[in-house]
This record gives structure tokens, sequence and C-alpha cells, in this order.
């Protein structure tokens, strides 16, 4: 598929099998409430991008962000020790998207971002993506995820008059090292990462939960897996189960949590019944953004599934201490 927007203006919406090389969204037909045409500015000023990796393994795990909201733009990483529960974090903004590049390609496009010293780079390869962060002499480090063959790739409806397109992979073989403060962290072969390629019109208030894990089990396959609940459910899901690189669709996504006591364990399943995971969380990664119109209450969380996911043959595959994230997000865009 060469873009997202068709000649008449339309998003092409479900699940999508084939790469799509370009979005395309000044192209798109976006109107008010009222139908009323809406300018090629306000086209450009109310598309939102952002992209998500993240690295993931026994004894740490690290994500990475850079988000295009046009009036401002956020990059974040962070790297959680679950050997002694310390959390290093960086957060960084930038008026007007100043110094921010995301190429709106999700199969070949850059990510950059740069502030003073910090600069962050996620860049395609043959089979993946490569991560770059440098941060003066304090901060470096060097990733690349592979093998990412079989993505989903998705659009859906998003509020009244807009879409979100999607792009992710999880379980991907991921090697790399991270320098933090004097501190080396290493990539183990168990590590795996995980790539969310998102943009879109989205709606004005958000709300969502979302879960992602990477890893490897016992019997050396790789897994995978991305579910949310609040976005991306109109008609379909951006639901996944990745098992050694092969995709599997799941349907819904339910969150049971208490938001007043969020440390104590989660749980999220599939309406389809393939997924029944506990989530015990261990450290929190939490931003509140309040600038002008734009606000964002974001919780993103580390820590340790436990539990039971199903292949499409119903085949079970048992999830023993394997680390990822749970996120609990409001945005006004």
């Amino acid at each position: 598929m060469n873009k997202l927007i068709d000649e008449q203006g339309k998003p092409f919406l479900g699940v999508l099998p084939e790469p799509v090389d370009a979005i395309n969204y000044l192209d798109y037909d976006l109107r008010t409430v009222m139908d009323r045409p809406r300018s090629g500015l306000a086209r450009r000023w109310r598309f939102n991008q952002f992209q998500f990796v993240s690295v993931m393994g026994p004894d740490w795990l690290m994500g990475v962000a850079i988000v295009d909201l046009k009036l401002v733009s956020n990059a974040f990483f962070y790297l959680f020790d679950f050997r002694s529960g310390d959390l290093y974090e960086r957060s960084l903004l930038q008026p007007l998207g100043w110094n921010t590049q995301l190429e709106p390609k999700p199969e070949v496009g850059t990510a950059r971002f740069a502030k003073g010293s910090a600069e962050i780079v996620i860049e395609p390869t043959a089979s993946g993506r490569r991560v770059r962060i440098r941060d003066g002499a304090r901060i470096r480090a060097d990733f690349e995820l592979q093998q990412d063959s079989d993505p989903l790739r998705m659009a859906s409806q998003a509020g009244y008059n807009g879409w979100v397109f999607t792009r992710k992979s999880a379980g991907l073989p991921v090697t790399g090292s991270v320098h933090w403060d004097g501190r080396d962290f290493h990539c183990d072969p168990g590590f795996r990462g995980t790539i969310d390629w998102s943009c879109g019109y989205m709606r004005r208030e958000t709300a969502w939960n979302w879960a992602c894990l990477a890893g490897q089990l016992p019997d050396g396959r790789s897994l995978g897996l991305n579910l949310a609940a609040g976005v991306n459910e109109t008609g379909v899901t951006e639901n996944a189960l990745w098992l050694d690189g092969r995709c599997h669709k799941l349907d819904m996504a339910r969150f049971e949590f208490d938001r007043q006591a969020p440390e104590s364990p989660w749980r999220v399943t599939t309406s389809d019944g393939r997924v029944d995971l506990r989530f015990t969380p261990s450290g929190v990664r939490q931003e509140r953004m309040d600038v002008v119109v734009l606000a964002s209450n974001f919780r993103q969380y580390a820590g340790t599934f436990e539990g039971v996911v199903r292949d499409e043959a119903g085949g079970e595959v048992v999830v023993d201490g394997l680390r990822g994230l749970m996120e609990d997000h409001f945005a006004r865009w």
C-alpha cells in the first residue's frame, strides 16, 4: 500500500496486510463537527505523531519516546533496574516542535529529537530499528531491534471526524547497551524489544490503558504482547500476540486495577479467552503536563507478568516472570 489516504480524502481502515509507505495526512478531508472543511493549516496542526521503543530483560527495562504534538514536542527515556529498584529518567520539552523530526513514513521514516546536550534518534534498518541516545558524557545508549517482519498495522476511526494509524511489533530480538551516570547495562541474549509507531487525528480527549511485554520463554521462543483499551477500538483493535516473530491477532482487552492504589496487582484479559495475565508493578514513570490547550496525566509501570496466553490453535503458553509495562493515561491533544 503506497499511501494511507485515498483519492477521496478518506483513510483505509481496518487491519492492513501490506506496508504503508507514507501517511499522506494532508490529503485527508478533515472537517469540523458541523461538516465544514478544515484548512490546510488546521490539517497540519491537528495531526499528532509519536514513536515509542522499549527494551526488556530479566534485570532491567528501558523505554524511549519521541512525541510531536505541534504546539509542543516531548521526548523521554528511562531505565528501571529490577535488581536495585532504581529508576533513571530524563524528560524534555520543545515548544512548537523545535529540533523535532518525525517523518510520516511508518516503514522507513526517521525520528529525531534534540535539546541542549541531549539527542535521541530512532531510525530504520533492513530488519528493524536502531536507537541512539546521547546526553553529554553522562548518558549513552545504543540498541538495534531485529527481525521485525510481521508487525500489526491498523487504522481505526477516532471520534467524530478523526482516525488513528498504528504499527506495532513486540518480542523482537535486541542487542545493545546503556551507560548512565557511571553504570553500564547490557542486553543479554534473552532480551527482547517492542516498537510502537502511531499517528493521526485523535480524539480531543483520550484515555486509555495499555499493556506490553517482550521476553524469551524457557523453550527459547520469543514472546511479545500488545494490548489496549480505550483507544483504537472502532471496528478493529490493536491487540496482538507475537510468538517467534509471528503476529496472532487478539480481540478486545479488559484491564482491572485500582487507580487509587496502582501499586497493587493488575489483571488483563481478552474477550476471546486467549489472554489471562496478572501484572505486579515494581516501579513507575509518571508525568503530568498542562500546557495551554494540551494536557497529559501519564503513568507507565514497569513490572512482572504471570499467567497464560494462547496461540491461534488454542495452544497454551505459560507466562512466568516476564517483564513488561502497564500504562494508565489521560491526554488532551
